[in-house]
């Protein structure tokens, strides 16, 4: 009876994983259409501006009037809770002696290479009050894939559903578990389980990372900075002067930001 009992409760796992695995799959599945849809859009987006019909602003002559019409991003730039003005989130003490900003791709590798020789030092200097960081994701390789765009909006999100704490984890494992600029890249699925892994409820985070709830903020954010003249990620600011210099190495970047 109890050899049955344990073949019966076997079955009972086993059907219950593959109805995870037959969800997982649909998920999947669907964030491949979900990619394919954008990657439509903006190829036609990209030819309406070869042909000179978008240039940010589409300018109509009717009846003698001008009408002009945006076409940016199919969705607001509302930021996330938790955010700065300046498309970013902010660890430590807004009034610590030195203040960093840190403009970042969570797919550059040069990005990941200063996170990893920085982080350390860099959170003792923020715990001890003495450095204040924000951190500013943008979609800087998005002609890589769609990767950028994913994992910085999926940062929004577990910002705004989570608050800081959670998102600052979550920034570190995105650059713990970076992936190549080659790919593969990470699905949506993935990037949820590094969230809930940070401490997000999935519940919370799920939707809004599947939907690209704050695509229109990454694009703003993206706006922002080339206007600032952010051309290269990593880009760092110390005390609003950008960290510059011939022959600059990500070792000496990270020595400026926290000596």
């Amino acid at each position: 009876m109890a050899q049955k009992k344990t073949s019966h409760r076997t079955a009972e796992e086993k059907a219950a994983t593959a109805a995870k695995r037959e969800a997982r799959r649909a998920r999947t599945e669907r964030a491949r259409v979900q990619a394919e849809e954008r990657r439509k859009a903006a190829k036609r987006k990209e030819q309406l501006t070869r042909f000179g019909l978008v240039a940010g602003v589409l300018v109509l002559i009717v009846g003698g009037y001008f009408l002009v019409t945006s076409l940016g991003s199919d969705k607001p730039d509302t930021p996330p809770e938790g955010a700065t003005s300046s498309y970013g989130m902010r660890i430590g003490d807004a009034d610590a002696p030195k203040q960093v900003v840190v403009y970042e791709d969570f797919l550059c590798p040069f990005c990941g290479q200063l996170e990893t020789t920085v982080r350390d030092q860099l959170d003792a200097a923020v715990e001890a009050g003495d450095v204040s960081v924000e951190f500013r994701p943008l979609n800087f390789l998005s002609r890589l894939g769609d990767y950028s765009m994913d994992s910085a909006n999926a940062f929004a999100v577990v910002l705004d559903a989570s608050g800081p704490d959670v998102a600052k984890k979550f920034h570190d494992l995105l650059f713990d578990n970076q992936p190549s600029e080659n790919g593969p890249f990470p699905s949506k699925d993935d990037l949820v389980d590094l969230a809930v892994q940070a401490g997000a409820t999935e519940a919370d985070v799920r939707p809004g990372i599947e939907d690209l709830a704050y695509e229109g903020w990454v694009d703003a954010a993206e706006d922002a900075a080339s206007k600032a003249g952010v051309n290269a990620t990593p880009t760092v600011l110390i005390d609003g002067k950008k960290v510059e210099g011939e022959g600059l190495t990500i070792a000496d970047i990270a020595q400026q930001m926290v000596g």
